[in-house]
C-alpha cells in the first residue's frame, strides 16, 4: 500500500511539473502563465510610466509669470537690436529697407505694448500697489509704458521715408534712439526688481492664476504657440536686415 501511495506521489510530482504547476491561493496555475503575467504587468506599467514622461517632457513645467514676463522682454531686446541696426546704416550712408522698421514697431505694438504690458499694468502692477511694496518704481514704469507708445506711433508714422534723408530721418532715428535708452533700463529694473518680488505680494493661488490668465490672453490675441510665433516674426525681420547669425556679434 505505501510503495503504491509513494508511486503515485511520484507520478503526480511529474505530472504536475510536466505541465509548470504551481500553488497559487490554493488552485493550481500553470508556472509559466503566471510569470508571463508577472512580465506583462511590469511592462504595463513601466511603459505609463514613460508615455507619462514623455509627456511632461513635451509639455514640459508651466511657465511662471516672472518667467513669462522676461522672456517676452528677450522679444523686445530682439527689435531694439533691429533698431540700431537701422541706425548704424543711416549714420554709415548704406541703404536699408524701411519695412524693417514699421515691421518691427508692429511687433512692438502688437505684442509688447498690446499684450505684455497690458498684462503688466492689469496683472502686476495693481498687485505691488496693493501690498503698498515699490510703488515709486510701479509709477514710473507706468509712465514709461505711456510714453513708449507714442514713441512707437512715431515711428510707424515716419519709417515709411526713412530712406530719404532729410528730417522725417531724423525724427525718425531720434524716435527710435529714445525708445532704445528708455527700454533698456525699463526692462532690467523689471528683471532685477519687480518680476524676482512677484511671489512676495501674491498668493499662490493668485500667482498660478496669473500664468493661466496669460496663457489664455496670449493664445487669445495670438493663437496657439503665440509667444513662438512672435520669436518667429521677429526672426524673419533679422534676416531682412542681416543681423540673424549670432556669431557676428563675437568679438575677434
Amino acid at each position: 500500500m505505501e510503495q503504491e501511495f509513494e508511486g503515485t506521489r511520484r507520478g503526480f510530482a511529474q505530472v504536475a511539473g510536466a505541465a509548470g504547476l504551481v500553488a497559487l491561493g490554493g488552485l493550481w496555475t500553470p508556472a509559466g502563465a503566471v510569470e508571463r503575467k508577472a512580465q506583462n504587468k511590469a511592462q504595463n506599467k513601466t511603459q505609463k510610466s514613460k508615455t507619462s514622461g514623455n509627456a511632461h517632457e513635451e509639455e514640459g513645467p508651466p511657465v511662471t509669470p516672472p518667467e513669462d514676463l522676461m522672456r517676452e522682454h528677450g522679444v523686445l531686446d530682439r527689435v531694439l537690436l533691429i533698431y540700431e541696426a537701422a541706425m548704424r546704416n543711416f549714420d554709415a550712408k548704406q541703404d536699408f529697407d524701411p519695412a524693417a522698421i514699421t515691421q518691427s514697431a508692429q511687433v512692438i505694438r502688437d505684442f509688447i505694448e498690446n499684450y505684455h504690458e497690458k498684462s503688466e499694468e492689469q496683472e502686476v502692477f495693481p498687485r505691488f500697489k496693493k501690498a503698498n511694496q515699490m510703488t515709486e518704481l510701479v509709477d514710473v514704469l507706468l509712465r514709461q509704458h505711456q510714453a513708449g507708445r507714442k514713441v512707437t506711433e512715431t515711428i510707424l508714422r515716419l519709417a515709411p521715408n526713412g530712406r530719404t534723408e532729410g528730417d522725417e530721418r531724423r525724427q525718425l532715428v531720434g524716435g527710435m534712439q529714445s525708445f532704445i535708452a528708455m527700454y533698456r533700463p525699463h526692462a532690467a529694473r523689471e528683471d532685477t526688481e519687480l518680476f524676482p518680488k512677484l511671489r512676495k505680494v501674491v498668493s499662490p493661488n493668485e500667482f498660478d492664476a496669473m500664468s493661466e490668465g496669460f496663457e489664455r490672453e496670449e493664445h487669445r490675441l495670438f493663437g496657439e504657440d503665440g509667444f513662438e510665433k512672435m520669436v518667429d516674426r521677429v526672426a524673419q525681420i533679422e534676416r531682412l536686415v542681416g543681423i540673424n547669425d549670432l556669431s557676428k556679434f563675437t568679438p575677434s
